[in-house]
């Protein structure tokens, strides 16, 4: 079903064309469950953080135009009138030329403008003598300085990690407005390939990518639905990816998308709905097979089997379909700038990604782009890649030494 070769950019141009997802649906979530989900709407503050001018030191409250004349060798002497814990409301008002004991993070007593810290103070009974000067608000946290009441702390589309999930607990909130993570569905293709588990008979391999595909699409923050292994079989095939499309969002297969007489995936998905398959093999290395489709207005997504390829392919056109379906902002891949270890060839014709271990080169203070070079089918290439590289259609080679641009796959 090969065609004319797309190159990388045609592809994901066509990919942007044909898809047009339905409004992505909300829910509320408790905030122990917000884990990398995607805000619907803005939070917008209804509290001061902190509520109250609090102490940022443990020592004394004191009035600062009560210190400005105190230094080492002639210190101010100030009456210890009470103190200030945290939880509570101080008792006492301060009066001029005295002092309240105050603990981090207790409020401010009445009549107080500023904290010395203990240090810099001598205490006898309950007269303290101060040998420094303070600016008034030293050491206080002002009421609000941090979220004042109407601000908008958090932006929608925003993804939730642990200080965005703090923040909101800081707010007071039990929950949030999140967009509903799409159901992604994952089916591997193939008689040779079996369940982990089972004896491995000669001639099959385990299930890698129902498992390295699962857990990349969690990753996004969209969840998978497994529908297992399918054989090399036309009406198993139909019938299962029949159910996918209709249970899912979106559809990853992988294998069966070569030129080998039992590679029936595109044939199969082209036949259930229009358009049908929209790209059938892209000028990439490796990737070349992949083939995308339209069915119901939904992706289906048909990888290669080779299970480093299958990553990768997932990393650079699946990701972004996902990362949309999901609500999130648009999401650039992160770099690192680097220099080649190696002389580095394209292949003639083809958008060549290259997956490369980053180490520093200490006598040069300088990042170093290994590249990795494992037997085709290896999973565990991309264990051992930090990142990768890309080499246009159009350039042969890229020298030893030379600085390239290193697009990593983790990006925390």
């Amino acid at each position: 079903m090969f065609r004319k070769l797309l190159t990388l950019e045609e592809a994901k141009k066509i990919i942007e064309e044909n898809f047009k997802p339905a409004q992505i649906d909300d829910e509320d979530v408790a905030l122990l469950e917000a884990y990398n989900r995607v805000l619907k709407e803005n939070v917008i503050s209804t509290i001061d953080v902190p509520a109250f001018n609090r102490s940022t030191v443990d020592g004394y409250a004191v009035k600062a135009e009560d210190t400005f004349n105190a230094d080492e060798n002639q210190p101010i002497t100030l009456n210890i009138s009470g103190i200030a814990l945290t939880g509570e409301q101080p008792k006492n008002v301060l009066a001029k030329g005295e002092a309240i004991e105050i603990v981090t993070g207790a409020p401010i007593p009445e009549g107080a403008n500023a904290v010395i810290m203990l240090e810099d103070t001598e205490r006898v009974d309950n007269q303290l003598q101060i040998y420094t000067a303070i600016a008034p608000y030293m050491n206080i946290m002002k009421k609000g300085s941090d979220i004042k009441t109407g601000e908008t702390i958090l932006h929608t589309r925003q993804t939730l990690g642990a200080p965005e999930i703090g923040t909101l607990a800081a707010l007071g909130l039990t929950k949030v407005r999140c967009f509903k993570p799409p159901i992604i569905a994952i089916l591997s293709i193939g008689n040779e390939i079996t369940e982990t588990g089972k004896t491995l008979i000669p001639g099959k391999i385990f299930d890698i990518n129902t498992y390295s595909l699962s857990t990349a699409i969690i990753e996004c923050g969209a969840k998978p639905i497994i529908f297992g292994i399918v054989p090399d079989d036309k009406n198993a095939l139909r019938k299962t990816l029949i159910t996918a499309i209709s249970s899912a969002d979106a559809v990853i297969t992988s294998g069966g998308v070569s030129i080998g007489p039992y590679d029936y995936t595109p044939q199969i998905v082209d036949s259930l709905g229009k358009p049908g398959v929209v790209i059938s093999g892209i000028a990439v290395k490796p990737g070349k097979p992949t083939t995308i489709a339209f069915i119901q207005n939904k992706p289906i997504f048909s990888l290669p089997g080779n299970p480093a390829a299958a990553l990768l392919m997932f990393h650079i056109l699946v990701r972004p379909t996902i990362f949309h379906l999901c609500g999130k902002a648009p999401h650039e891949t992160r770099t690192i700038r680097a220099f080649a270890g190696a002389k580095l060839f394209s292949a003639k014709g083809r958008r060549t990604f290259i997956t490369v271990k980053l180490a520093l080169d200490i006598e040069k203070e300088r990042l170093i782009a290994e590249p990795i070079t494992e037997a085709s089918g290896a999973i565990t290439t991309l264990t051992k890649a930090d990142g990768f590289i890309e080499i246009p259609e159009n350039q042969q080679y890229i020298n030893k030494d030379e600085e390239i641009t290193v697009k990593l796959f983790r990006q925390t």
